[in-house]
């Protein structure tokens, strides 16, 4: 059986529990699970460990460096964040559109084989796919599912624990 988290809190004052305690751990908890979900559904390109289309592996990343897993007093209760900010996590999130176009500067290094964008070089290349749309890897739903089912199953063992 499932319950809000406002039913939980109403079972834990009937129960005498520390209820902001219990608050702070579950909201840390779920919040780092929530984290930990969104960096596990996060896209690598094909053949890479790391990062999405990148090299340095910044979107993974910064579910970790953007979230704020240590809960903030906010009103009556506790907040805390899942965030990424990376220019391009809602693309990848939610998909995106694709159309052909031209980039001035962007070429391909010889060396390298990856894309260069350099504004003083002359002339650049038309990017884009024979895609047109790009589906979303929904990260964030991942997050959130995993984020309500940890504090779920924190305040039922919590509430389990009080009663024996």
């Amino acid at each position: 059986m499932t319950y809000s988290v406002k039913e939980y809190v109403k079972k834990l004052k009937k129960l005498k529990a520390d209820v902001a305690l219990v608050c702070y751990d579950t909201a840390k908890q779920a919040t780092t699970a929530a984290v930990e979900a969104a960096q596990a559904k996060t896209p690598l390109p094909p053949g890479s460990k790391r990062g999405v289309n990148t090299v340095s592996g910044d979107l993974r990343d910064a579910w970790d460096t953007d979230s704020v897993v240590e809960p903030i007093i906010a009103g009556n209760g506790f907040q805390t964040i899942l965030g990424n900010n990376q220019e391009y996590a809602s693309y990848v999130d939610q998909g995106h559109r694709m159309d052909r176009h031209f980039v001035p500067g962007l070429y391909v290094d010889p060396e390298s084989g990856l894309l260069i964008v350099d504004p003083s070089r002359k002339g650049g290349l038309v990017v884009g796919t024979k895609t047109r749309y790009v589906k979303g890897e929904f990260m964030v739903d991942a997050a959130k599912e995993a984020y309500e089912r940890t504090c779920e199953q924190l305040l039922e063992k919590k509430i389990a624990e009080l009663l024996k």
